[in-house]
């Protein structure tokens, strides 16, 4: 088969999504694949950030450079040539509606050479929580089946949640069939488009193996144990840094290891000011597993809103793939995919209790049962089910 990614994350960078991942695994297992990166709005044309996949796209375009690239067998980037214009100051959906169509024109208008080079006559548009860019893209290219990957609450993000709340319901029902990472998103989903599948999230397995060890990183060698690890963002959206300072504060002979981008909450809270917690910064993808293999607990102390409640945090998988007792707080995906693996807890006692029992459980059997149950969840068996379930929309 032949696909055609959209999304708001680019392809050529160190930081893996849903929909990279996917478009990497279909490659990988012979399907014909075109990935579009995100388009450039004028803002990133005239005032660039440092950040690489913009500065690479620009140079592209300013260079003249082939905008279609072949990545690896199978997969193809496209950097589309036009830029967008920004209309979220608007206030009225309808008329942002029918002003983001224009933009939708041009991003197809990019797009449509690119098929007609690949020789893609036929393919499915895969459309990752790209709503805006998006919206009118299976007006303009007709694809044989358009596809919605909905795998994170993007409306309950400021930028999103005005036009959003409107549009993505429409966007999801006018689909042809919708993939979701969630139980409870898939529930959602039914409400608009009776094709709504759960496929689950996934991670890179060969990437997270506890087969070899690895030598403790120079900068969490000098920590003492017993360390309890987070990995990821470290944003007070989706962390809760009051139950973080408490545990910390009760437990002064645990060394808690934060590992990743702090938003401005946490870099200037007190938490950098107790002995016992260690910011050790951004790590780059590959280098995550050298750290989480020497955590005796990980951690996943999420606050629950609209944006974490439904989700599906792949930083379990990544833990449990590398046979770590995880501690997390607790919702309905990590009540119904993980509750027989995880630890999970509510609040400040049950995370101390829960925290005390993983260090004291801890045991080679019970690591390699989580190392063999979150195998299911790699790329390559997530891809599968997203093929099976292509097949059915097909079939309809």
């Amino acid at each position: 088969m032949n696909f055609v990614f959209v999304s708001l994350q680019r392809i050529n960078t160190n930081r893996e999504s849903t929909s990279t991942s996917l478009a990497k695994e279909l490659a990988r297992q012979h399907h014909k694949v075109l990935y579009v990166n995100s388009p450039l709005d004028r803002k990133e044309y005239f005032f660039p950030s440092s950040d690489s996949g913009i500065t690479d796209h620009l140079q592209v375009i300013k260079t003249q450079a082939d905008p279609l690239q072949k990545l690896a067998p199978n997969l193809w980037v496209l950097y589309p040539l036009r830029r967008l214009d920004s209309f979220n100051w608007i206030r009225s959906t309808n008329l942002f509606s029918w002003l983001i169509k224009l933009n939708n024109r041009r991003l197809a208008n990019d797009i449509k050479p690119a098929l007609k080079e690949l020789g893609f006559e036929e393919f499915i548009l895969v459309n990752d929580k790209d709503i805006f860019r998006s919206f009118y893209l299976k007006e303009f290219l007709q694809p044989l089946k358009y596809i919605y990957l909905d795998r994170d609450y993007t409306i309950g993000m400021p930028y999103w949640r005005r036009h959003g709340q409107v549009l993505e319901p429409r966007l999801m029902t006018k689909a042809d069939a919708i993939f979701c990472n969630s139980l409870d998103f898939t529930t959602n989903a039914r409400r608009y488009n009776a094709n709504s599948f759960y496929i689950g999230n996934g991670f890179a397995a060969k990437q997270f193996t506890s087969d070899s060890a690895t030598a403790v990183p120079a900068d969490l060698a000098t920590i003492a144990g017993p360390r309890i690890g987070y990995v990821g963002a470290l944003i007070t959206l989706r962390l809760d840094l009051d139950l973080l300072r408490e545990l910390a504060q009760e437990r002064p002979g645990w060394s808690f290891v934060l590992i990743g981008w702090e938003d401005e909450d946490f870099a200037q809270s007190d938490l950098h000011k107790m002995p016992n917690v260690f910011f050790l910064g951004r790590k780059h993808t590959q280098e995550v597993h050298a750290y989480i293999q020497h955590f005796d607990v990980c951690i996943n102390p999420q606050v629950l809103n609209d944006i974490t409640r439904s989700n599906f945090p792949l930083k379990i998988l990544e833990y449990l793939a590398l046979g770590k007792p995880v501690v997390a707080t607790t919702t309905n995906t990590m009540t119904e995919e993980f509750s027989n693996y995880t630890y999970l807890a509510t609040n400040k006692e049950e995370y101390l209790q829960k925290i005390e029992q993983a260090l004291q459980e801890e045991s080679l059997q019970k690591k390699a049962d989580r190392i063999q149950f979150v195998q299911k969840f790699s790329w390559e068996n997530v891809v599968k089910l997203f093929v099976k379930h292509v097949d059915e929309v097909l079939a309809k």
